[in-house]
């Protein structure tokens, strides 16, 4: 490649041509711009299509008789998946996570007003709309339908409908946040007709 130097109102200055020398050697000011030019033969483009770049296959049966690969150090190291015993450990958690937000699920009836405590973020009024599992998450959720405008969609999420609301007033949390109990709308004052 080629490197020019440009001047701040555009006029060519000079080559920077020796290898050797560093930037801070060449006249350069605020406003310069150094102007490259590719002599490689590299056509523009040439490598954006992928389906033109040969790709590098190792098939399965390959990989696992190679001695140096990130598989075979996790398995003579039994990392990974390929610990018995930390991944039933970590599969009885999952069960126990996903027993124990049933259980708190189970207390939780739709139609019931409630408050929502989710970590940093304000507290948050609503009515219990949906109560169960959903397909877009793993685990036990609870649909709310807020008092204000502080959700994130209707009660829909990717094409299925879970339960009615405006937008922007509905919202999946996780059983534990929720507090159901005798929480009324708040009142700010702020309706036209009283004033």
């Amino acid at each position: 490649m080629d490197l020019e130097l440009y001047s701040a109102d555009d006029r060519f200055c000079m080559k920077l041509d020796q290898d050797d020398a560093l930037l801070g050697s060449y006249p350069v000011d605020d406003g310069c711009r150094i102007h490259v030019i590719d002599r490689s033969g590299a056509r523009l483009g040439e490598y954006e299509d992928l389906s033109q770049v040969e790709k590098f296959e190792l098939s399965q049966s390959a990989y696992e008789s190679r001695t140096d690969s990130v598989r075979s150090f996790l398995k003579r190291s039994k990392m990974g998946k390929f610990n018995e015993e930390e991944q039933k450990r970590r599969e009885a958690e999952a069960a126990q996570r996903l027993a124990d937000e049933q259980a708190q699920a189970q207390a939780i009836t739709v139609g019931s007003r409630c408050q929502v405590r989710a970590a940093g973020q304000p507290t948050k009024r609503g009515t219990v709309m949906y109560v169960g599992l959903t397909d877009f998450k793993p685990g036990y959720w609870v649909g709310v339908r807020y008092d204000e405008p502080l959700g994130k969609h209707d009660g829909s999420v990717n094409g299925k409908r879970y339960f009615e609301c405006q937008d922007k007033y509905g919202a999946f949390v996780k059983p534990h946040t929720v507090t159901v109990g005798h929480f009324p709308e708040e009142d700010y004052g702020l309706d036209d007709d009283e004033m």
